[in-house]
């Protein structure tokens, strides 16, 4: 085990994001680490009929750059409608009106406004993957123009981070709704079906209770113990937030007077409401994030809030704002292509085996560190389900697991990682809201945070499950 090259590829990864290597290169330099370490050359061995003969560890690397393509392209027009909704200013208003209630009541609400404003942003977390699935889209049209709000009340960042991932993490492990019904039944259920494990009739919210309720307890430790206290944050530009730090630094008159809106603010609010919706409804019909940004970007051109001559620019900017998510997932998506032509994912779990010594115990734990390896090094829990299930589901049928503990193993070992991971969107999307003024490092602020206190428990309440179901 200790010579595996996947298990080295995430150990380099994990080491070079923890200092501080971009999160791109860290993936670059793992891959091509395991690649090699598994002997497969650097480049495609060509033979005298100018035939491959092997392929390369670059090839495999571009081979599944082409697999990312789709979520980045995604993620692009995501961010275009992103600022299209900003430069509707309903998210400045919002923080105005936010702004201007702290104002009034400087004392004896602001210890109530933050229980809000957190409390507001895990249902909106919560409902971006089941209820209105537009994902990670919503934090920078909500988190980045309270940021300077959230400065004010001097809430912790990693505090917002880790309830952010929580939502974006446990809802779809658990409720089998949005993006839940496509991991958990169009995935788990399917690819545990396909490796020949009947499970008609099963309950996944019935296997999954419990490591929710591990994720929970790490969420309650994050808000009660980790991260009440007090972080003081400079008051810096924001740039992309739509929400100028003069605005929110403004004397109490000037604030009233930003607070009495204009028809036109209440027209192009009302517009942007509708976008929402008409971009919600196409998604759900065509089930095409691509199709449902586009129909809501179509929706302010076609109102004149975002004019012909303006669409150009803030769809650029739209871009830009999630150009760097995209890359990293079309790298991650390298990544896995490379640890695939490995070989070596099947031999991790056959090593992991020898140590079971016939323990139930001992497999559910290897199996669940091993999703955790797996999906730290991908950085998607959808993509390591269809690796690990065909090798799980015998492994669990033999060892005498339940369908029930079977389903909650391979669910969880996706999931694991997935909170925690330098490359998933569930730590890429808080970081990309909470840094937009550069004081929210990625692998600290974000990474280690969400890892401690929601892989941890995932992995001891996994472990649980897969003892008693």
């Amino acid at each position: 085990m200790l010579t595996n090259a996947v298990l080295w590829a995430v150990i380099v990864m994990l080491i070079l994001s923890l200092s501080r290597i971009h999160v791109v290169l860290s993936l670059i330099i793992g891959a091509v680490t395991g690649g090699l370490i598994a002997g497969l050359p650097l480049t495609d061995v060509v033979g005298a009929d100018d035939k491959v003969i092997t392929t390369g560890v670059l090839t495999h690397f571009q081979n599944g750059l082409k697999e990312g393509a789709m979520i980045a392209l995604s993620y692009a027009l995501l961010g275009a409608f992103a600022v299209a909704i900003s430069h509707s200013g309903m998210p400045k208003m919002l923080a105005q009106k936010v702004i201007l209630s702290i104002n009034a009541n400087q004392n004896n609400k602001s210890a109530k406004l933050k229980w809000l404003l957190i409390s507001g942003i895990l249902a909106m977390s919560v409902a971006s993957q089941n209820l209105i699935p537009i994902h990670i889209a919503f934090i920078p049209l909500v988190v980045s123009p309270l940021l300077l709000v959230f400065n004010r009340l001097q809430i912790d960042r990693r505090l917002l981070a880790c309830v952010m991932t929580f939502g974006l993490v446990n809802t779809y492990m658990f409720l089998p709704y949005g993006f839940g019904d496509i991991y958990l039944n169009q995935i788990i259920l399917k690819n545990i079906s396909e490796a020949g494990l009947n499970v008609t009739g099963l309950s996944v919210m019935s296997a999954m209770a419990i490591p929710a309720l591990g994720m929970i307890i790490g969420l309650l430790v994050a808000i009660f113990i980790s991260y009440r206290k007090p972080r003081v944050y400079r008051d810096l530009h924001i740039a992309n937030a739509n929400t100028d730090c003069d605005d929110l630094t403004a004397s109490d008159t000037e604030l009233s007077n930003m607070g009495r809106l204009s028809d036109n603010i209440k027209y192009r609010t009302v517009i942007a409401l509708i976008a929402i919706v008409v971009s919600f409804v196409m998604k759900l019909y065509t089930d095409s994030l691509i199709l449902g940004a586009l129909t809501g970007f179509g929706v302010f051109m076609a109102t004149g809030v975002v004019k012909w001559s303006e669409a150009d620019s803030v769809f650029n900017d739209g871009i830009k704002l999630l150009a760097m998510i995209g890359f990293i997932m079309i790298t991650a998506q390298g990544f896995a292509e490379v640890m695939n032509a490995t070989g070596q994912i099947q031999p991790l779990v056959d090593a992991s085996s020898e140590m079971f010594a016939g323990s139930k115990g001992m497999a559910a734990f290897a199996m669940l560190l091993i999703g955790l390896v797996v999906t730290m090094g991908i950085g998607s829990s959808f993509s390591t389900v269809p690796i690990i299930a065909t090798i799980y589901v015998p492994l669990c049928i033999s060892m005498g697991f339940s369908p029930l503990a079977t389903v909650s193993i391979i669910a969880t070992a996706g999931a694991l990682g997935d909170a925690g991971s330098p490359a998933s969107d569930s730590t890429l999307g808080p970081t990309m809201g909470l840094n937009v003024d550069d004081q929210h490092n990625h692998i600290y602020d974000s990474v280690v945070p969400t890892f401690l206190h929601y892989n941890l428990p995932l992995l001891i309440f996994g472990w649980i499950a897969a003892m008693v179901l």
